[in-house]
């Protein structure tokens, strides 16, 4: 192709309609597990909406480099659209003739470029842009990809959907679309709003099992957990094997408190998506969950019970420490600790948070975004914002040195033992020798984390001696002392 051709092209890609023009990913932003996600999509999804998932797979595959593994998904993508929408297959091939398109001038092909640009002009030709054309389908495919890149794109996904309904009100895969991206923007003042627009998908999709799952998940949120719960038992029976559904059930159970059936439903879900790095962070938020639950109980049955909670402690740690391995950051990783140890300080406080430990968290939170190369607030971030500020910025040194109680009774370098001590300070009603020792739980996690995050949570003498704990269990015998009346 000519330079004067070449120049042509470069004009005209940025007009069409594809992947490459949503700005959907920032290349530093692209989750580890995004691919598995959306193949696991693919598996579940009705033949008719799996063009898409193809579709946002070829776009994956070339942002990772793999151009030819990307062109053989859009083959894949435009077979289907023949196959099952080919009284509409001009149209709803648009995507993925742009997408043709773009990769093939990445690829130095650019004949084969005009070639994928000169198809969306002949169908585009007939409306004012001769590029690109206002379609409800196409307003759909972009709604369904962005909720797929989650985070902030769910409100520009909802603007699609909502733009959609307004060509096809009764459109079941636009009212589906609609329905999944207010639940994952919804508010406390619009609960009752999506409730309905919930209602509204199943009613024209009785078989998309997972807009159900949802439903019962909002209906949980307004105190209607039995009205909610036929529907999650209805999901799973019918589809027991859809990641989406058995993850959003997982969130239910753990919600209503049934932790070894959320824990049951997440187990299941890792089958098919092993490198989702939030699955095994759910899961060791719930072995958490479980061993407060048991810190809970009367004394005397939380001594008998000492072994387990040693075991649930080591299966939380190995369980976060996978989610890491699997790209998750220590900053999600951990964040049920970092919640734990602010809510310790919160209520100790009488809702006010030290001016020294604000400022000590906040600078764990930025170091830690620094590090993953992250510059967003994350929920806890948020939380933390929102707690005012006290003037008793001189207590936590009252809390520095171990008290006569649970740290002198459990070795300060048995593996979790900081933890475990936070627990039982946090049983006896000692919020701030809660905190301290969730602090320092911490800071032996994070101790060989490149960002020196730790230095935050541990005394510098700590810091320089050998690490023993990371990832192991408690020692029984320590614990039981602890426990014990």
């Amino acid at each position: 192709m000519s330079e004067v051709n070449k120049n042509s092209l470069e004009k005209i890609l940025p007009q069409l309609k594809c992947h490459f023009t949503w700005n959907l990913i920032k290349e530093e932003s692209v989750s580890p597990d995004l691919e598995d996600r959306v193949c696991n999509q693919i598996e579940f999804l009705n033949i008719e909406f799996k063009a898409t998932m193809y579709n946002f797979l070829a776009y994956i595959k070339h942002r990772g480099g793999q151009n030819e593994a990307a062109l053989e998904y859009l083959r894949q993508a435009e077979e289907l659209i023949q196959q099952e929408h080919a009284h509409q297959a001009g149209t709803r091939s648009l995507v993925t003739w742009g997408n043709y398109a773009w990769v093939y001038y990445h690829m130095g092909r650019l004949s084969e470029a005009e070639a994928y640009v000169d198809k969306v002009k002949q169908v585009c030709e007939k409306f004012s842009n001769p590029y690109s054309i206002e379609c409800p389908e196409l307003d759909s495919e972009k709604g369904w990809t962005l909720l797929q890149c989650g985070g902030k794109q769910n409100e520009r996904a909802k603007v699609c959907f909502q733009k959609a309904l307004e060509e096809k009100p009764n459109n079941p895969e636009f009212s589906s679309g609609l329905a999944i991206a207010m639940y994952h923007l919804d508010e406390k003042p619009q609960q009752q709003l999506t409730v309905r627009v919930l209602k509204e998908a199943i009613e024209l999709n009785p078989d998309n099992q997972y807009v159900k799952v949802l439903l019962a998940l909002k209906l949980q949120m307004i105190n209607k957990q039995t009205e909610g719960e036929p529907l999650v038992v209805e999901a799973l029976e019918t589809a027991p094997c859809q990641t989406d559904v058995l993850y959003n059930a997982a969130k239910f159970y753990q919600k209503k408190g049934d932790i070894d059936k959320a824990i049951e439903l997440l187990q299941k879900a890792l089958k098919s998506m092993a490198n989702n790095g939030y699955i095994y962070h759910q899961i060791a938020c719930c072995y958490r969950e479980k061993a407060k639950q048991i810190q809970n109980t009367e004394y005397s049955e939380a001594s008998r019970n000492r072994e387990k909670l040693e075991e649930l402690s080591k299966c939380a740690m190995e369980y976060s420490n996978k989610a890491i391995e699997k790209g998750l950051s220590p900053l999600s990783a951990y964040s049920d600790l970092i919640e734990l140890e602010t809510e310790c300080y919160q209520t100790a406080f009488n809702g006010e948070l030290p001016n020294t430990e604000r400022k000590q968290l906040h600078q764990c939170y930025y170091n830690l975004q620094k590090y993953d190369g992250k510059s967003k607030d994350t929920p806890v971030q948020q939380h933390l914002k929102g707690l005012p500020i006290s003037t008793k910025s001189t207590e936590k040194e009252k809390i520095n040195q171990p008290q006569n109680t649970a740290e002198n009774q459990l070795p300060q370098k048995a593996p979790n033992s900081w933890y475990l001590q936070g627990l039982i300070h946090k049983q006896n009603g000692d919020l701030l020798q809660a905190a301290k020792c969730f602090e320092r739980e911490l800071g032996y996690l994070l101790r060989n984390s490149p960002s020196g995050i730790s230095s935050f949570f541990l005394p510098t003498s700590e810091l320089e001696e050998d690490s023993e704990r990371v990832g192991q269990g408690t020692d029984s015998s320590a614990l039981g002392k602890a426990l014990d009346p």
